[in-house]
C-alpha cells in the first residue's frame, strides 16, 4: 500500500514529466526505476541519481482496451503501450493513432508526456508517435 509520501514522490515525478523533463532514478550500476523509491529493485543500492528521460523511446509492447474499468470509461477504445526509454520502461495509454486499425506496431519511435485523462481529468501518462503523425 502507497504512503502519502510515496504519493508525493509519484506526483512529483508526473509534474516533472508534464514540464519536459522526466527522469529516471538510476543507481550506480546502471539499473532504472521510477518514483516513488529509496532502493534499487534489482541490487539494493540506495544511491540512486534522477537521470533525464531520453527524449524518445520505443514501443515494446501494445494492446487496444474496448472495456475498461470505471476510471477509463469514457476513454474507450484506447491503446496501452509500454515503452523502452533506456533504463526504464514505461507505460502509458497511446494518443495519436487511431486504436481502431493497425497504426501502432511493435519498434515504433513514441515521446512521453502527461494529458488529463477523458473519464475524470486526472494526470495520465501518454505516449504519442515522436514523428509527431496523428493517426
Amino acid at each position: 500500500m502507497s504512503s502519502p509520501a510515496d504519493n508525493a514522490a509519484y506526483d512529483e515525478w508526473l509534474d516533472a514529466l508534464a514540464g519536459g523533463e522526466g527522469y529516471a532514478l538510476v543507481c550506480p550500476g546502471g539499473h532504472g526505476s521510477l518514483p516513488p523509491r529509496r532502493v534499487c529493485p534489482e541490487c539494493g543500492s540506495t544511491a540512486l541519481s534522477e537521470e533525464p528521460l531520453a527524449e524518445t523511446g520505443t514501443v515494446e509492447t501494445y494492446n487496444v482496451v474496448h472495456v475498461a474499468g470505471p476510471r477509463f470509461a469514457d476513454d474507450t477504445p484506447y491503446v496501452n503501450a509500454v515503452a523502452d526509454f533506456g533504463p526504464v520502461r514505461l507505460t502509458g495509454v497511446l494518443h495519436g493513432v487511431d486504436p481502431e486499425t493497425d497504426a501502432v506496431a511493435v519498434g515504433d519511435s513514441v515521446a512521453v508526456g502527461v494529458e488529463a485523462r477523458a473519464t475524470d481529468g486526472e494526470p495520465l501518462v501518454v505516449l504519442r508517435p515522436a514523428d509527431g503523425a496523428e493517426g
